[in-house]
């Protein structure tokens, strides 16, 4: 009969489709803000008080830490900067200026891989050479641990988990996605901030001035709405 000769076919689409949804779902739960497989993590803290972190990733690099230490000088706020090892061992300098500063310092691993499907020797790796960069600046605060992109699967929340460290993502990040301008940067901000947000902004390299245009209209504007800055640990104090 036709379809027994088709059976075998069959079953192999069907099992190719079975795959690829479950790769589908993997990778959209890799890529979640709000859920992981293993230990904690945090995207915002959920708070009545209007007190929010604000936060930065990568670097840091010459095009952008200076100006963004200024600002926050001049706003008179603390900050939690999601470091990565190559560019503190480039920068050394620079890394220890923000530990100097009074902010806090984040581990965003060493090279900036995506952590999935990759071995717990690789993570291991990754943030244990980070943690030496970021105590060479000086700093002696809590190391908390941003994944690049956002990406985490089995085995990079399995070692934080292992270690007793969180997952910190966020709920606001303005200037990821396309090339917005510094008023569409601070509007988004603006519109999405909430007590107890976690503000992601990317300041630090050449490409990124657009940003560091908008990160004194988006502090002063939530200033004016009677909103404080604190750094990562001290929001996580509020939960």
């Amino acid at each position: 009969m036709k379809w027994l000769r088709r059976k075998p076919t069959i079953i192999t689409a069907g099992s190719l489709v079975v795959v690829l949804a479950a790769a589908a779902t993997l990778w959209n739960i890799s890529s979640s803000r709000t859920f992981q497989f293993f230990g904690e993590l945090v995207d915002r803290v959920e708070t009545t008080d209007k007190v929010v972190a604000l936060t930065f990733d990568d670097g840091p690099d010459p095009a952008g830490a200076q100006q963004v230490l200024d600002a926050l000088d001049e706003e008179q706020i603390k900050a939690t900067f999601f470091l990565m090892g190559r560019d503190l061992q480039s920068h050394p300098d620079l890394g220890r200026k923000i530990a100097e500063a009074g902010h806090e310092i984040g581990n965003h691993t060493y090279n900036h891989e995506r952590m999935v499907g990759v071995l717990p020797s690789t993570v291991a790796r990754e943030i244990e050479d980070t943690d030496a960069q970021i105590r060479r600046t000086g700093y002696q605060g809590d190391i908390h641990f941003r994944p690049p992109n956002g990406k985490k699967l089995f085995a990079l929340p399995h070692y934080l988990q292992e270690h007793n460290r969180k997952t910190i993502m966020w709920d606001v990040e303005p200037d990821s996605a396309g090339t917005p301008t510094a008023q569409q940067i601070e509007q988004e901000t603006l519109s999405r901030t909430k007590p107890g947000s976690i503000i992601l902004l990317h300041p630090m390299y050449g490409g990124r001035d657009q940003t560091r245009q908008a990160l004194k209209p988006i502090i002063r504007e939530l200033k004016e709405r009677g909103y404080r800055f604190v750094t990562v640990s001290a929001l996580l104090n509020q939960a």
